[in-house]
């Protein structure tokens, strides 16, 4: 339904989105997933046609944004981050004028036009504040309107940037949740730096850092792509005076242990976390059993979506500051090259003065 071939944009020097590439199937609820400057408004406005790319091609349900823009728009409805509300408007004006600037009126008569204004509101749930301006409307009531106005149309893509930014918890809830009532028959495209929210409305996630895309995954896929049961929650029996922490961070393929608590008498709570492919279950098991120590519980603990990020955008930084380091060693060399073809053409030069 969405295809992006490498797609680029500059700002003077800063490479704002650099070279990306990705394809989103009809159905999917995707996240794009990034810290602030990631890139991820910069692409949602060139998905949309709002801003144009140095380098790509967008092709939406078939028609390339570039060469047929009128007819890739008609297939998505768009809430920026900042919702195009005319705050001196009531919601039904509002939604009438979105309808007619839209080029729906040309082909639905009056009655058509009421018929499906009245079907988005109550989508929406704003059938009570229809007469309402909409500068009195709470934040998250001007957010539903935001979201009416881009199913105005009833467009199989939703393109949705940043769509819960200001709201309270209450309302974050229940944006959330219309935002997974829609994706049951639609297409949504969603950005957003918190990680929760993406977590709990999407089924895939693409995460960028710095104009790249460092990872596309499906949710349910992402801790498993990352080592999830790495990590485990462990209750333990031993004597007050054993060094357990000490003991069991000492062993082989432990990466990292951390003391938690003791919850009951005589046991110890703590996690360990296994490095890279390595079950630690079975090293933990024998060590305890070889110092009479008893496991009462142990449990997989899989990384959060936040360990995820945090691991992805930190490998990317890692990867760039040393791909920085070679092309400042290869320049140097190449300096150092320079120099010495240089002094060689003048002892050359000597020579045949003399």
């Amino acid at each position: 339904m969405i295809t992006v071939s490498g797609l680029t944009k500059r700002y003077g020097n800063k490479v704002a989105v650099n070279n990306i590439s990705f394809t989103i199937n009809q159905g999917d609820i995707v996240g794009l997933l990034g810290p602030n400057g990631a890139g991820k408004s910069t692409t949602m406005n060139m998905l949309t046609g709002y801003i144009s790319s140095h380098a790509g091609k967008i092709v939406i349900n078939g028609h390339d944004l570039l060469e047929e823009p009128s007819k890739a728009k008609e297939n998505f409805g768009y809430l920026p981050e900042i919702p195009p509300l005319y705050h001196d408007m009531t919601v039904r004006e509002y939604l009438n004028f979105v309808y007619n600037l839209k080029g729906c009126g040309k082909k639905e008569n009056i009655k058509k036009k009421k018929e499906h204004i009245a079907e988005v509101c109550d989508v929406v749930k704003i059938t009570g504040v229809y007469n309402r301006l909409i500068k009195n409307l709470s934040k998250g009531y001007k957010q539903r309107v935001g979201l009416a106005q881009a199913l105005i149309g009833d467009p199989p893509i939703l393109i949705l940037d940043e769509p819960t930014a200001g709201l309270d918890p209450k309302e974050i809830v229940e944006i959330r949740n219309l935002i997974k009532r829609l994706g049951t028959r639609r297409t949504i495209i969603l950005s957003s730096h918190i990680l929760s929210e993406v977590q709990a409305v999407c089924e895939r996630i693409i995460i960028m850092n710095e104009g790249f895309i460092v990872m596309d995954a499906l949710a349910d896929d992402l801790t498993m792509r990352m080592g999830a049961n790495s990590r485990y929650g462990v209750r333990l029996a031993a004597p007050e005076d054993a060094d357990v922490i000490g003991v069991l961070g000492a062993l082989p393929g432990v990466a990292k242990i951390e003391y938690v608590g003791s919850f009951e008498k005589g046991t110890i709570d703590f996690i360990i976390e296994a490095e890279k492919n390595v079950d630690i279950r079975r090293l933990l098991f024998d060590e305890c059993a070889k110092r009479n120590w008893y496991i009462l519980m142990i449990t997989p603990l899989g990384m959060s979506l936040e360990d995820i990020f945090l691991q992805l955008v930190q490998q990317n930084d890692e990867q760039r500051a040393l791909a920085g380091k070679k092309d400042e060693k290869a320049e140097e060399k190449a300096s150092e090259n320079k120099e010495e073809n240089n002094e060689d053409k003048e002892d050359k030069n000597d020579d045949s003065d003399n």
